[in-house]
């Protein structure tokens, strides 16, 4: 470790220096010997540096979007040219161009505060072995080695030996007992942090190997700090645990407020933009107008989420427009509630005896009808089955329909027809049979 921080002893001046300025104002008020003034001091150079990554932040939450887009054509394209690696990295070049998406940028913010992390590093190194190192002079480094963090010096280490501890006015037990705290706290928000960012701001919906390596990271990443967090002095434990709790503060904002289409984070968005804007009759914020605006754009392409958020609009007589606001609609509420109307009315389907006993009921009505309807006396009409005389015409029951003709005119009437169509027939060859 202490080979890597030395690369970066460009920047252990600067470092040192905001370290410096931060502890002058800290010490003023708790005193300069103190840990809470070199603590503060660690933690504000956390912040500082945060708030100057917050653009590869956005950076970062644009790529990796992005990325979890385009994973069902990356898999397309290793499927296509799994044979031909050569090929597939060109193609994959190319939809990266297209897009406008770099791989490396959801590493951008890691990479750019690893000089400052391994910067400080160097620092507080030189404070256990006291040397002087930037700006920290010699009155200063006697006062950061007198500084303790709940009993434990800002550059002891859990593997420390007591007599190293003990030059530095602390016991072993407390040195371990807090760095093995602060290392738990720092696994488990590294762990909360990747969970909530699969668990909520994740479409589940898409499968892609992508969702299989940050299930993985989840795991990993925690124990990859804890087995390091043991080698790390009690002021970069500080360090790396305000980082943690920055990123997950500021994911859980970006998860809230702007979460990833198709997730259970856009979901529950949703669900409170439908409430604001049925309450307050109007869409607040020029964030949530986009937010809108986009939903609206996407037509037909709309996820499950979307369409659920229009339907309830539509169903409190409110519609997008494509500026991102609403008008109200009595038409669309009508629509709505029609539609449901109507869905709920439909008749539940009736079994195969239940069909064949209405059909039963409604020919015995009719039958009665009939029956109560002809003139007393009046002869029964005759069933299809009797024999009735060739030519003769039908009873008056049947009105002025003409009689069925019988088999035999029929037969000939069909044969008359036959050689209408075919006209006037060729002579048969003398060699053909008769």
């Amino acid at each position: 470790m202490d080979t890597i921080a030395s690369f970066f002893s460009f920047i252990t001046t600067p470092v040192s220096w905001v370290i410096v300025q931060f502890h002058t104002l800290y010490g003023a008020i708790f005193g300069p010997d103190t840990g809470w003034a070199w603590g503060l001091s660690i933690v504000s150079l956390v912040v500082l540096i945060r708030i100057c990554l917050i653009p590869l932040f956005v950076k970062q939450i644009k790529s990796t979007r992005n990325m979890q887009a385009l994973q069902p054509k990356m898999k397309a394209i290793q499927e296509r040219y799994k044979s031909d690696k050569q090929r597939q990295s060109e193609e994959m070049m190319k939809l990266y161009k297209e897009t406008g998406t770099n791989p490396l940028s959801s590493c951008l913010p890691i990479l750019a505060q690893s000089p400052f992390f391994f910067a400080l590093y160097h620092v507080l190194s030189s404070i256990a072995s006291g040397k002087t190192i930037g700006v920290i002079d010699q009155p200063l480094l006697e006062s950061a080695r007198q500084a303790h963090i709940f009993g434990a010096p800002l550059a002891a280490t859990f593997t420390d030996s007591a007599e190293k501890v003990a030059s530095l006015d602390a016991s072993i037990t407390s040195v371990r007992i807090v760095t093995a705290i602060m290392i738990i706290l720092m696994s488990a928000s590294q762990f909360y942090t990747q969970r909530q960012l699969m668990m909520k701001n994740v479409d589940l919906s898409v499968k892609t190997p992508y969702m299989q390596q940050q299930k993985m990271l989840m795991y990993i990443f925690p124990v990859i700090f804890a087995v390091m967090g043991i080698n790390f002095p009690v002021g970069v434990l500080v360090y790396w645990l305000t980082t943690n709790v920055w990123t997950m503060g500021q994911q859980m904002y970006v998860i809230s407020q702007n979460p990833t289409p198709g997730s259970k984070a856009q979901d529950s968005y949703l669900q409170r933009l439908l409430k604001s804007v049925t309450s307050h009759g109007e869409v607040r914020g020029r964030r949530r107008k986009n937010i809108v605006k986009a939903i609206v754009a996407k037509g037909s392409d709309r996820n499950e989420n979307e369409r659920r958020f229009f339907a309830g609009l539509a169903k409190a007589g409110f519609a997008a427009q494509a500026d991102g606001t609403v008008i109200k609609s009595d038409t669309v509420a009508a629509e709505a509630e029609g539609g449901a109307a109507a869905k709920r009315q439909q008749p539940k389907r009736q079994t195969k005896a239940k069909r064949q006993a209405a059909v039963g009921q409604t020919a015995a009505a009719k039958s009665a009808e009939d029956a109560a309807g002809s003139p007393a006396g009046a002869e029964e009409p005759k069933t299809s089955l009797e024999k009735k005389p060739e030519g003769a015409a039908t009873d008056a029951a049947q009105g002025d329909k003409p009689a069925r003709p019988s088999r035999a005119s029929s037969g000939a009437t069909r044969q008359a027809k036959s050689g209408q169509r075919k006209g006037q027939q060729r002579p048969k060859h003398p060699s053909s049979k008769k």
